[in-house]
């Protein structure tokens, strides 16, 4: 099959951003407003099986304070905590304290060069999105990729497949042409259920996730002397990294 494009995921795909970049900016906007909510490394783990960062708030406080008592603007409050904690992220990137995870860049660099088109399928905000492929990606990264699905764009956020349609339709390419790559299983039944083979890249949050049916599960991409390892899939018979060689082995196995 034809290798037409690349589409990614961002948070945990593209970098480790989870814990030390979006849980520390949604902390210090908590503080930042007077709240005493504070979300440590395992409530975050458990957050985290709910996309979007306002729909990760709503089920804290549903699911987690009981004691809270909401204002009547308590959906404004959580749209204002949500400004102010991509504020935050954006901060946390501009101090070059994220980087991306190893092989993204190599395979991005590899994709361009072999004329393969990019695009991006995220839950998160346009602006942590421009703010991460800025700083550490490359200043001019966003015109790399040719489409980005970000945000709100689409009503239902992933496990819902429709950020990956909103991409498709854009590139005007069917799924059979194109390369997924997650690192959750929300993401990866959003990209099943649009038809898309997936790329799973596992992290901290997301190594004990049930990626049943993804073409491959990988600790990460591999680098030249860091070699990748096979998770779950067809074995890489002795190569260091996933590359576009591979990548279209794994879109021709049935």
């Amino acid at each position: 099959m034809l290798l037409k494009a690349l589409i990614f995921d961002v948070d945990g795909t593209l970098a480790d951003t989870e814990r030390d970049g979006h849980r520390l900016a949604f902390n210090r906007a908590f503080a930042e407003a007077g709240l005493d909510w504070d979300w440590n490394e395992g409530l975050y783990g458990k957050l985290l099986g709910v996309t979007g960062g306002k729909e990760r708030m709503f089920h804290y406080v549903a699911n987690y304070r009981p004691d809270y008592v909401k204002p009547a603007d308590f959906e404004s409050l959580v749209t204002r905590l949500h400004a102010a904690k991509t504020r935050h992220y954006t901060e946390l990137l501009d101090r070059g304290v994220i980087p991306l995870r190893p092989g993204v860049r190599r395979l991005l660099d590899e994709a361009r060069s072999a004329g393969i088109r990019l695009a991006i399928a995220t839950t998160t905000t346009p602006a942590n999105v421009t703010a991460l492929l800025r700083n550490s990606v490359s200043p001019d990264a966003e015109s790399w990729f040719e489409v980005i699905g970000a945000g709100d764009v689409v009503a239902a956020k992933k496990p819902a497949p429709d950020i990956y349609h909103y991409v498709l339709e854009r590139l005007d390419l069917p799924p059979s042409q194109c390369m997924a790559f997650e690192d959750s299983e929300n993401g990866l039944r959003s990209a099943q259920s649009a038809g898309l083979k997936t790329v799973i890249t596992i992290n901290d949050y997301t190594r004990t996730h049930d990626f049943h049916g993804a073409a491959i599960v990988l600790d990460q991409l591999g680098e030249p002397g860091m070699a990748c390892r096979v998770l779950s899939g067809p074995r890489l018979n002795g190569a260091e990294m996933l590359d576009l060689p591979l990548i279209r082995r794994l879109l021709s196995e049935p």
